[in-house]
């Protein structure tokens, strides 16, 4: 019987042009043509590793990059509606250039704007926290020692990461995460250990 639990992060695929380079968070935009590319080669590569639960955001992105693989003959996937991005407030919809140009600073802080609260009308880093904390205890409550993908955005990787790591959410800054990307994470009764980070399957398939 396998004694730990181990999460596989997916982060969904590449979303349509408009929306690249863009705090999209809580926008519900469609994947890429190359997007649905990589949603293909990320479900070809999650056959070869048998999964007992699945758990998904409900937003387009992460449902068009999950369809492949669970249309596949997959675990059903369970839909957490918490597990939606992160809102980025009067951040929504602006390129970080936008960002820089309209409020003076660097989009690429965006993890310290949020632990300090400063992007107007977005979540802070308490309420994020306060939103994704209790979905993973959901997860880890009803698949302990199982093998177990969670399907959702990049933002809510670095808070699951953040959480699971006992670290602060800016720290996450130090992980790239990419599109249709894995972060495989295995919880010991002793340890939490990051086995795969940013691993991207379609990169693999010469996408």
């Amino acid at each position: 019987m396998q004694t730990h639990t181990t999460l596989l992060l997916v982060r969904h695929a590449e979303v349509e042009a408009k929306y690249q380079r863009v705090f999209g968070g809580t926008i519900d935009m469609n994947l890429s043509p190359l997007g649905h590319e990589q949603a293909d080669a990320l479900a070809q590569w999650l056959k070869r590793h048998p999964l007992d639960a699945i758990y998904a955001s409900p937003m387009k992105r992460v449902q068009q990059t999950l369809a492949p693989f669970a249309h596949n003959g997959a675990p059903k996937p369970v839909v957490l509606p918490d597990l939606h991005e992160v809102n980025f407030g009067d951040w929504t919809g602006l390129s970080f250039e936008l960002v820089q140009e309209k409020f003076g600073i660097s989009a690429f802080t965006w993890l310290d704007q949020l632990e300090q609260g400063a992007i107007p009308n977005a979540e802070n880093t308490r309420t994020y926290r306060a939103r994704i904390e209790p979905c993973l205890k959901h997860i880890l409550g009803e698949s302990p020692q199982k093998n177990v993908a969670v399907f959702c955005h990049g933002g809510v990787i670095r808070m699951l990461l953040a959480i699971l790591l006992d670290l602060p959410l800016p720290k996450m800054a130090a992980f790239e995460i990419d599109y249709a990307s894995v972060t495989k994470v295995s919880l010991f009764p002793h340890k939490t250990e990051v086995q795969l980070l940013n691993f991207t399957p379609w990169r693999e398939a010469g996408l």
